[in-house]
């Protein structure tokens, strides 16, 4: 017969695993999408500025996961609208080709989920579109493009994201050394209920001591991974009279 669970000692095993895995969960995310260091730095362009410096001057900023690549553009799922207005159910955003300063859409593996702050294809200009390779092109009006002249995008990874989100940070490179700032904040940022403070202060490299925090947590698990088991095993089934 199981123990009676009201004593909570089984719960409390689980609660307090749970809490430590999601804290280290948290401190020790780490962008697995491969970018280049620098990205966009060859085109010519000058640099616009960093995510939240750029983000509020574009057309529609959201999270959305890619569902699919096609030539040089991607397909996206949109998960949360952060600015601007869109209600279909997928949108397509045209990435490099030819000379246009994006980046390529290669760099935006499908399932990855990101934060992107698009402008909005108003005109294809002149030579914009070649028949002989439809996937291949400027993009379509009423789509969208990504630039890669300033921080237009960052990386999710659950709730929270990286990239060149705040002033200061490195140009041209999207994955500079920082801390993961909750999504939440950068919702909050852009509908001005979060100071650009806030926002770089929550962005800055976690400091030493909480690296020896993590490992501290790390050999804590270690050493009560006995103890944090729930080690009453199920009673094997009774064999019928």
């Amino acid at each position: 017969m199981r123990p009676d669970c009201s004593t909570g000692k089984p719960t409390l095993r689980r609660s307090l695993t749970a809490i430590l895995t999601s804290l280290l969960a948290v401190m020790l995310a780490k962008p697995t999408v491969s970018q280049p260091d620098a990205t966009g730095a060859d085109c010519g362009c000058l640099w616009e500025g960093s995510f939240s410096e750029v983000a509020p001057q574009t057309d529609l900023v959201l999270l959305a996961e890619v569902q699919a690549i096609k030539g040089n553009a991607v397909d996206l799922v949109p998960e949360q609208v952060l600015q601007g207005e869109f209600w279909l159910d997928t949108l397509r955003v045209w990435m490099q080709t030819k000379d246009y300063c994006r980046p390529p859409a290669d760099d935006f593996p499908v399932g990855s989920r990101w934060i992107m702050a698009l402008s909005q294809i108003q005109e294809v200009p002149k030579g914009g579109f070649d028949p002989s390779t439809p996937n291949q092109s400027f993009g379509r009006p009423y789509d969208y493009t990504l630039s890669s002249c300033g921080g237009y995008w960052l990386w999710v990874n659950g709730g929270t994201a990286t990239g060149n989100l705040v002033p200061g940070m490195p140009r041209f490179y999207h994955q500079p050394d920082m801390s993961p700032v909750l999504v939440d904040l950068i919702a909050g940022h852009l509908k001005g209920t979060v100071s650009a403070e806030a926002l770089a202060e929550a962005s800055r490299e976690r400091p030493e001591a909480v690296d020896e925090l993590i490992l501290d947590t790390r050999s804590f698990l270690r050493g009560q991974a006995d103890w944090l088991r729930d080690d009453d095993p199920a009673p094997p089934a009774e064999a019928p009279e």
